[in-house]
């Protein structure tokens, strides 16, 4: 995850570096465009998808064994209580959101509590809270960031090159037009897929994490194979809904199988989740 984040980081100063070169005057433009889009979508990011995902945050009258469940994987972590939510959905998942454990929210849906047995409830769980102490969501959202900056970077620089070469027909000037958008989209290609390599290893991580808190890496297991297998039975309407939120939640609405596609996959395979916990339990098992 470290690699990773530093390759992200790379690119974020050769995708800088590059528009401070070509700017020449323009670069508190530059400064204030890429702060005020990062300070957005850091705050306001995983509230926006709370919100589309429709999480409900209920009280412990409302959903008394829910908020029990909630309580008995904060003792066993020390943390904080995080905001507990439902959402209305038959798709069975759950996802976690917020900057730090005092911002943080835990949602299941409707359909995960009416197929899942206490024990497997408190695996997702666990498996979420570990995203909240790893401060996954914060991880994930600055690491995005690139893609939004460049995707941006690029309208900017096609809509004032083009705004300047009509007005000058200058060979300089077209030369910048191609060479922003060029580079905008080598970054973004690039940083999606670390992303999503990142992705990837924070799932495997809050696996192990909810398998060693709980010590029951058999129950999150039976969890994975379980909401996997119910996926199949929801409406593909209902999926595809819930597809575009894919990188919150605990099982992706539809997975990737092909070799290729795993690269652009969000999470690991559920062959890959699976073994970890084989692992996990073999050595919990030792004495």
């Amino acid at each position: 995850m470290v690699m990773t984040m530093f390759f992200i980081g790379l690119l974020y100063v050769v995708l800088v570096g590059v528009l401070l070169a070509v700017a020449h005057g323009s670069w508190p433009l530059i400064v204030l465009l890429v702060g005020g889009l990062f300070v957005a979508q850091f705050w306001f990011s995983d509230s926006i998808a709370a919100y589309g995902m429709g999480a409900r945050q209920v009280t412990r009258e409302q959903a008394p064994e829910l908020h029990g469940a909630v309580d008995r994987i904060c003792a066993l972590a020390d943390m904080e209580k995080p905001k507990v939510a439902i959402a209305d959905s038959d798709v069975p998942n759950a996802f976690a959101t917020g900057r730090s454990e005092k911002t943080s929210m835990v949602c299941v849906t409707t359909g995960l509590l009416r197929r899942l047995e206490p024990e497997e409830l408190d695996g997702v769980l666990a498996h979420e809270m570990s995203h909240v102490a790893h401060k996954d969501v914060a991880v994930m959202t600055i690491a995005s960031f690139l893609g939004v900056l460049a995707g941006v970077i690029t309208r900017v620089a096609l809509w004032g090159g083009l705004a300047r070469g009509g007005r000058g027909g200058n060979n300089q000037a077209g030369l910048l037009i191609m060479l922003i958008p060029l580079v905008s989209a080598v970054v973004y290609a690039v940083g999606f897929l670390l992303t999503r390599l990142l992705s990837r290893y924070r799932e495997l991580s809050a696996d192990r994490g909810a398998a060693l808190l709980t010590g029951r890496p058999a129950a999150l297991a039976s969890a994975l194979t379980k909401i996997t297998g119910q996926m199949g039975r929801i409406p593909t309407r209902d999926l595809r809904e819930a597809e575009p939120y894919n990188a919150f939640y605990f099982v992706p609405a539809f997975s990737s199988g092909q070799s290729m596609a795993r690269l652009f996959a969000s999470h690991p395979t559920l062959e890959q989740r699976l073994e970890q916990l084989r692992k996990i339990g073999r050595e919990l098992g030792r004495p």
